[in-house]
């Protein structure tokens, strides 16, 4: 490795720092823009250097997004591109001197200078199928829809609970039917007004309800308005935003349901989703989610590797004589959550992660312990099964 190249990433323009690997002299630094000719620009540099210098090896500190053509070009080039953490470069600037002093040329070099102190442990990265690429975008949209949806709920039910608490407490904005009877009807008089069979009828053009679900849901309302018969200030004005909100969770269940869709048909074409999703607990949504986070496990040569991007690995804390393992408080906090929910949803429904689960509790283990241990097994049971290309199966592992 005698050439190292830090990029500090940037929306707008980027600055690269061409760094002598061996004497840590700065070759070229300077402003990279955003596009394809400049980029194209960086690699002639990159590659001049390589013919005069030997092998080059290049790092980045954001991994798609505003670097995703940056990302792209370099690896289309055929150079070898790491990634070094925005954290990673902010502490290793504020060890050096004037570390607080932050800029683009500085933190170019810091990234530089990471290949040189770290060189292999640095994970490298590989080129997205296009599969991958469609899964991240799609994952994306999907958790900013889940996000926003779940805001929107809650202040749809804070709104009806100042107006109308007998109907908050007795429909489910999640449900589609209970959602839609909230897009017309909130306050009480108007739920009275309308009676029954105006609310019957309206419930049946709104979608596939069972008979059984919409007269459960009219005898809730009606008896919710019975029991009310003040008139609350501001309510016309909270209605009306109720009535919107409702609405917007209605469109928002429509695009969720047409992603999911989407991801399902990515899914099927997707090399190692068919493997994934054998182990229980692991269904469409976390298989998409864990794809498009990892990519799969080339970057992650071992389970344990895994399981420490994920921050389910233990660290070490060891200083003269103590000497003791903790919980990791950093890594991946998606793939955290995905391991640990596919845990949570094995544990009700697999006898093997029910059995480990027990064991770790009758050794005095919290829940949320157990849990991630379970999750932190699991893991060694995806990376085996991706590894070795062969689905799930229960003789396979002890906790599953």
């Amino acid at each position: 490795m005698a050439v190292v190249v830090g990029v500090d990433v940037a929306k707008q323009f980027h600055w690269a720092a061409l760094v002598h690997a061996e004497t840590g002299k700065v070759l070229v630094s300077r402003k990279v823009d955003n596009d394809p000719a400049a980029i194209q620009a960086l690699i002639d540099d990159i590659r001049a250097a390589e013919v005069e210098h030997g092998r080059v090896t290049v790092a980045i500190d954001v991994l798609g997004g505003i670097a995703g053509l940056l990302q792209v070009m370099v690896l289309d080039a055929g150079l070898r591109l790491v990634h070094v953490s925005g954290l990673a470069v902010n502490r290793a600037r504020r060890a050096t001197r004037g570390g607080e002093r932050k800029s683009d040329p500085r933190d170019a070099k810091v990234i530089a200078d990471q290949i040189r102190l770290r060189g292999d442990e640095l994970r490298a990265v590989e080129p997205a199928g296009e599969a991958d690429a469609e899964l991240r975008l799609l994952v994306g949209r999907r958790r900013e829809l889940v996000v926003d949806q779940t805001r929107r709920i809650g202040r749809l039910r804070d709104l009806l609970t100042s107006i109308h608490p007998g109907l908050e407490r007795t429909v489910d904005p999640t449900k589609k039917a209970d959602a839609a009877l909230l897009a017309r009807y909130v306050t009480p008089t108007e739920i009275r007004r309308a009676g029954r069979r105006r609310l019957t009828e309206y419930l049946r053009t709104t979608g596939r309800h069972n008979a059984p679900v919409i007269d459960a849901l009219v005898d809730k309302a009606l008896a919710a308005a019975a029991a009310q018969r003040i008139v609350v200030p501001g309510e016309t004005v909270a209605a009306d935003i109720v009535r919107d909100l409702a609405r917007e969770v209605l469109v928002c269940r429509d695009k969720l349901t047409d992603l999911d869709k989407r991801i399902s048909e990515v899914l099927d074409r997707h090399p190692d989703a068919a493997l994934v999703q054998s182990l229980p607990g692991m269904g469409a949504t976390l298989t998409a989610e864990f794809l498009a986070v990892a990519g799969g496990i080339s970057r992650f040569p071992t389970g344990d590797q895994l399981a420490g991007a994920a921050g389910l690995a233990p660290v070490l804390q060891q200083s003269g004589k103590v000497h003791y393992l903790r919980r990791a408080t950093s890594g991946d906090k998606t793939l955290k959550w995905i391991f640990y929910q596919s845990a949570f949803c094995a544990l009700q429904r697999r006898p093997a992660s029910r059995a480990f689960y027990d064991r770790k509790r009758a050794e005095g283990k919290r829940h949320h312990q157990a849990l991630i241990a379970l999750a932190r097994r699991r893991i060694n049971v995806l990376h085996a099964i991706l590894r070795t290309r062969q689905p799930y199966r229960l003789d396979h592992a002890l906790a599953a």
